[in-house]
This record gives C-alpha cells, sequence and structure tokens, in this order.
C-alpha cells in the first residue's frame, strides 16, 4: 500500500482540489483527479525532505497559540499605522536577527511564521544559516525586536525541534 499511496493524505487533498479547481464532478473529472492523485505522490517522493523530529508537542502548541495571537495583534497595530501615516510615518527598516536555529523544519516553520505575521517578511537567509535579514514595518528599537523574535519564536521551535 505504501508504494501505491506514499502519502494518503496528499493524494486525498490533490483529488479534492482538483475537484474543486474543476469545479465539476462528472466521471471524467474524477478520473483525471484519481490519475492525479495516484500518479504525482510517488512521481515527486524523491524531492519531499524526511518529517522532522518534532518534541514537546506541549511547546508546540503553545507556540501556535502565541503566534495566532500575534498575528492579530500585528493586523491591528499595521492598520493603526496605516491610519496614522501621515502624521507619524511608520519607521520601517531591515533588521539582522542573529540565530541559533540550525534545523531546516525549524527554519521552514520561522519562515512560515514571519510570513504570516502582519507587518515583518522574511528577507533572507545567511548561507551558514547563523543569521536572518527581516524586514520590519514599524519598530522603534532593533534590539527589542530581535530579543522578543527570538525569545517568542525561535527558542520555542528549537525546543520543538530539538
Amino acid at each position: 500500500m505504501n508504494k501505491l499511496l506514499p502519502s494518503p493524505w496528499l493524494s486525498f487533498g490533490l483529488f479534492c482540489g482538483w475537484l474543486l479547481l474543476t469545479r465539476s464532478t462528472s466521471a471524467g473529472q474524477i478520473a483525471l483527479g484519481l490519475l492525479a492523485a495516484l500518479v504525482l505522490p510517488p512521481l515527486f517522493a524523491p524531492l519531499r525532505p524526511p518529517p522532522g523530529p518534532l518534541r514537546r508537542w506541549g511547546r508546540l502548541a503553545a507556540l501556535i497559540a502565541r503566534v495566532g495571537r500575534d498575528v492579530v495583534l500585528s493586523a491591528v497595530q499595521v492598520a493603526r499605522g496605516i491610519v496614522r501615516a501621515r502624521r507619524q510615518p511608520p519607521q520601517g527598516r531591515f533588521v539582522i536577527v542573529p540565530l541559533e536555529l540550525r534545523d531546516e523544519h525549524g527554519l521552514a516553520a520561522l519562515a512560515m511564521i514571519t510570513a504570516v505575521v502582519p507587518g515583518t517578511v522574511w528577507c533572507e537567509l545567511a548561507p551558514d544559516r547563523s543569521a536572518l535579514l527581516v524586514h520590519v514595518f514599524d519598530v522603534d528599537d532593533e534590539a527589542a525586536f530581535v530579543a522578543a523574535f527570538k525569545r517568542d519564536y525561535e527558542h520555542p521551535l528549537a525546543e520543538v525541534y530539538a
């Protein structure tokens, strides 16, 4: 069964995605969706990285809750910054964050967190993975931002992927 369906959830997602994109449940579209769901996962299996070593599930749940809270709070802060931009322009700048996290799965999760939190953009990762360049919409104190970024995101991810 593993050779036919190396990733059953991916196959299921491809099949459902196919039907949603075509907006049809005709016999031909169902057949094409099944074909895509059966052919694509084994074809691309060598390209998929091995799963990461997740540890400390409680810490992961707390991190997810923290990111959800930060998304809402940051969206409000960015909206306020946009509204008051004529009177007090935001102090957007690039910030270099030194990294201790080296795990590829942890860095990928950090990239997703940075992308989903309004007001922050992951710009560049140093080739040796020692530093991250982040653009911040409005920051007064770079050192405080770096400390909060490491405390809130990098350190919990290092614990989860240790």
